[in-house]
């Protein structure tokens, strides 16, 4: 059974404030250039507004808000990046996030994916932090992002 889970992954290193996350190329539908988001009432500071994007209004997130990551790095060649959300819930199929450049394109497989945690608790939306090759990078929680989404939008 194990042959048929693929050795190596195709994935995106996307710098996103002062992290980079690390996600499959997949997850990816668009990177677009930033323009300013609408504004929701009563929405957290990680939540930046919705953006317009092929018919949906997408909420955008900041990442190194969302985290505590320092947010004063988002700064300069500004992009977002449209992901697909995982929770299969029809009014949010997609979640934006404020990037600084390009994503990287990645082959990776398990041994260039070295956990770097040091056992203290994690920030809210950050399932790991890891090395890969020489680079630090943060692999999102994007299911617990989705949730918190869904509970800000439902309430706004």
């Amino acid at each position: 059974m194990s042959d048929l889970l693929p050795r190596e992954i195709r994935c995106v290193l996307i710098p996103s404030g002062g992290a980079r996350l690390l996600l499959p190329n997949a997850t990816i539908s668009e990177v677009i250039t930033l323009s300013t988001p609408e504004p929701v009432e009563h929405a957290p500071a990680w939540l930046l507004g919705r953006i317009a994007w092929r018919g949906w209004r997408v909420p955008l997130v900041s990442f190194a808000t969302l985290t505590g990551i320092d947010p004063s790095s988002e700064s300069g060649n500004s992009r977002v990046a449209v992901l697909k959300a995982l929770g299969g819930n029809p009014k949010l199929p997609f979640i934006a996030v404020v990037t600084q450049g390009f994503p990287r394109l990645t082959t990776l497989n398990a041994e260039l994916i070295l956990p770097t945690h040091d056992g203290s608790e994690l920030p809210f939306g950050v399932r790991a932090n890891v090395l890969v090759r020489d680079d630090t990078a943060v692999i999102p929680d994007l299911e617990a992002i989705e949730a918190e989404l869904v509970a800000v939008l439902e309430a706004a």
